[in-house]
């Protein structure tokens, strides 16, 4: 992979009850342990951050697919949903749900463009294989 672009992040203090700081600093803030995980809340956390990233970037890649297929993205939007729990055989994983909501095509030409988009996005191919990701039109 030649890349197009690198960001960089630190975590300090205390992990999920600490701070995160993009180095260019665009994006700076507590971090927390959820309440539903026993923890503060009242602040992002790394699973909300992950949310955020996949649902942007596989908006962008259904986008992309989408006006290849002259095919109407207006009103377009993905929901990520990711959830965190404890492996079978120990530790934690990840679980990623994604709804997408396509008005203005219909339910075939959508599930082709939502599967070509999953293809297509980085985040999509970075979980590949690691992280169930299930994919759902609105």
């Amino acid at each position: 992979m030649k890349p197009f672009y690198t960001a960089s992040a630190v975590a300090t203090g205390d992990g999920r009850n600490g701070r995160v700081r993009s180095l260019d600093g665009l994006v700076d803030t507590d971090v927390r342990v959820p309440v539903e995980m026993g923890g503060p809340g009242g602040a992002p956390n790394p699973e909300v951050l992950f949310a955020a990233g996949f649902a942007a970037c596989f908006h962008s890649a259904l986008r992309q697919v989408a006006k290849a297929a002259k095919a109407d993205d207006s009103e377009s939007e993905v929901v990520a949903d990711v959830s965190i729990g404890q492996l079978a055989g120990g530790g934690y994983g990840l679980a990623v749900q994604l709804e997408i909501d396509l008005p203005n095509v219909d339910p075939a030409t959508a599930r082709t463009l939502i599967d070509q988009a999953h293809q297509v996005c980085p985040y999509s191919n970075a979980t590949r294989g690691n992280v169930d990701v299930t994919l759902t039109l609105a």
